[in-house]
């Protein structure tokens, strides 16, 4: 099993003058452990699950992720995970495929279906109802497919998005890995089956888990896809782990990493992340002990 670091929070200690360093540092301490993963989250507001005012500091992602790919070389990136609403998914697109450029072939597409109505209205994006976001939702994932198909450029005739050319160039240096969010059972692991490389649920429990991945396999086999092709990670924080529970941590993920979890994502709530994910290195070999 391997660890990812995810970035939730930008209150750094001394201010926001001091974000930038931090946010070096972060990608250092990050790469240093061996963790495989470094991502942030597609937010323009913080959210209250941190604890924290939607006030509180908040970086707009995928600049975040440039700047991080410039001061890392081996982590993969991603956003866990982009709201498909924010973006038309042709720029969504080009925009992964730029980050996956300049990082040397290290982008990974995080994706969801977005849930924050406060930040939409706030900022006047549209928030359609549930429905219609999981209908633009597959039409973003199909959208990207098409874009990161050089023998492929245009057009996409779709509901909700029509697009007279998807010319992407340069193409991706590796296509980039598509990631979904969430463990809906009817929607959204249906999408991971049908177009995903990876999935992300939230570990409430090794029996949660163990459901959704019959439920994921039952997908798979109605669209003729082996389970065994998507990359399993979750989110740790039921209880959020930190270094003083690095051990009880590391003993709760054996039954994750029984069940084929690939991945665990963990999430430094303190004003010094970088410190904290060296106060949680010493997970990562102990994590690759159990397999995946």
């Amino acid at each position: 099993m391997e660890l990812g670091f995810h970035i939730p929070i930008f209150d750094i200690d001394g201010g926001p003058t001091a974000i930038a360093a931090e946010l070096g540092r972060v990608g250092s301490a990050a790469e240093s452990s061996g963790a495989s993963w470094l991502s942030f989250m597609d937010h323009f507001f913080q959210i209250q699950p941190t604890g924290l005012p939607a006030e509180a500091h908040m970086l707009e992602g995928y600049t975040t992720l440039g700047y991080l790919a410039a001061h890392t070389s081996t982590i993969d990136l991603g956003l866990l995970v982009t709201g498909v609403t924010y973006r038309h998914p042709g720029l969504l697109a080009k925009t992964v495929t730029t980050l996956d450029v300049l990082s040397g072939g290290r982008a990974v597409l995080g994706i969801g279906a977005a849930w924050f109505e406060r930040e939409h209205l706030g900022l006047g994006v549209p928030f359609p109802p549930l429905a219609e976001r999981f209908e633009r939702l597959e039409e973003a994932l199909q959208i990207c497919g098409q874009m990161w198909d050089p023998k492929d450029n245009g057009p996409y005739e779709g509901k909700h998005y029509q697009l007279a050319e998807t010319l992407c160039s340069p193409q991706p240096l590796h296509r980039p890995r598509v990631l979904i969010g969430g463990g809906g059972e009817r929607k959204t692991l249906r999408l991971v089956a049908q177009y995903g490389d990876a999935c992300n649920l939230f570990a409430s429990s090794p029996a949660d888990i163990e459901h959704k991945l019959d439920v994921l396999r039952r997908h798979c086999d109605d669209v003729g896809r082996n389970v065994d092709d998507i990359r399993i990670t979750i989110m740790a924080n039921n209880p959020r782990p930190g270094p003083d529970t690095l051990d009880e941590f590391v003993r709760a993920m054996a039954d994750y990493a029984a069940l084929g979890v690939d991945a665990v994502m963990v999430t430094p709530t303190t004003g010094s992340p970088a410190a904290w994910i060296d106060g949680m290195a010493p997970a990562v070999p102990k994590l690759g002990a159990f397999g995946s």
